[in-house]
């Protein structure tokens, strides 16, 4: 992979800093923009900050900063670009809007990627006028610890560049997965959230509590997770086995095909999580910081260890 590329990075927000420290430090140039001035201000720092936290030595820290560049607009961050990844936050007619100025200031030849964890590509996408050259790609929070990006094709984008971006985020360290069709909540969400909504149904129906739901998972299957996927898993134990257990259980999981009214109670409750100190629990701010530092002390040493 060719180094020192022209990329663009559009929002400098949690998404967008670790998007642009990650290309930037696998050897690529990035320009880095925001509407917000104090995002803007701030992206450099926080990029420094996220490097450390990821083990990279000080002293490597300046080069990769010198890689990237804040630009003040949207028309001057692209106007040499060879890729664009947009990471503005998850509202369609924004970044309907942004991507409409990109087209306008890009080169023709421009890779357009827009970052985005369900909303439909096609949609953001649809009203381009190359649309060959435009695709998703789903990076994972925090986009620099986490190895997943899962890469979007729409009905109308060139294998080329799929391709492209695939190589690209390969050697940046990521691992990319190709999406073949534009569906809700790509591979990963869909995965999550139909664990999810069979978490909260238990809860709802007073079959346990949040705390026995999260204990199950991270005492049992979950501990297996990073290193046995689930149909490497169903090859494992035999698919006979697994046809056994579904004919046994499925029937009765939550099915329903909307949110869950006692989730939607909680929101319109107020109880809105860590942030509003309780949600399917009661947390102190104390208890959210330390969950929050234990998941990228894993997330650290797992990487470390699958690195190895």
């Amino acid at each position: 992979m060719r180094k020192n590329r022209q990329i663009a990075v559009i929002g400098a927000g949690l998404m967008g800093h670790g998007i642009a420290l990650t290309l930037a430090r696998a050897g690529q140039y990035v320009r880095i923009t925001d509407p917000v001035a104090d995002a803007r201000a701030s992206v450099a720092q926080r990029i420094s900050d996220s490097l450390k936290a990821l083990g990279e030595p000080v002293e490597n820290i300046p080069a990769i900063l010198k890689k990237i560049e804040i630009i003040s607009t949207t028309a001057k961050a692209v106007a040499e670009a060879e890729v664009v990844f947009e990471a503005a936050p998850e509202k369609m007619d924004l970044k309907q809007k942004i991507f409409a100025e990109i087209e306008a200031h890009a080169p023709d030849d421009c890779i357009l990627a827009s970052n985005t964890s369900v909303m439909p590509i096609t949609k953001i996408m649809g009203e381009l006028r190359l649309k060959n050259r435009a695709l998703g790609t789903h990076w994972w929070n925090p986009p620099h610890m986490i190895p997943l990006v899962e890469v979007v094709s729409t009905e109308w984008t060139d294998a080329a560049v799929a391709d492209d971006m695939m190589a690209l985020l390969a050697d940046a360290g990521k691992t990319p997965v190709r999406v073949k069709k534009d569906v809700p909540g790509f591979i990963g969400n869909r995965l999550q959230h139909a664990l999810w909504r069979e978490a909260i149904s238990l809860v709802e129906n007073g079959i346990c509590d949040a705390k026995s739901v999260d204990t199950v998972i991270k005492a049992s299957f979950g501990r297996r997770l990073a290193v046995l996927g689930p149909l490497e898993n169903a090859d494992l134990v035999g698919t006979d086995l697994t046809l056994d257990i579904h004919e046994n259980v499925l029937f009765d999981l939550e099915s329903r095909q909307g949110p869950s009214p006692y989730l939607g109670q909680l929101v319109a409750d107020g109880r809105l999580g860590m942030k509003s100190g309780e949600g399917f629990r009661k947390w102190t701010q104390q208890e959210g910081d330390e969950v929050r530092a234990r998941v990228a002390q894993h997330l650290n040493r797992l990487d470390g260890i699958l690195d190895n």
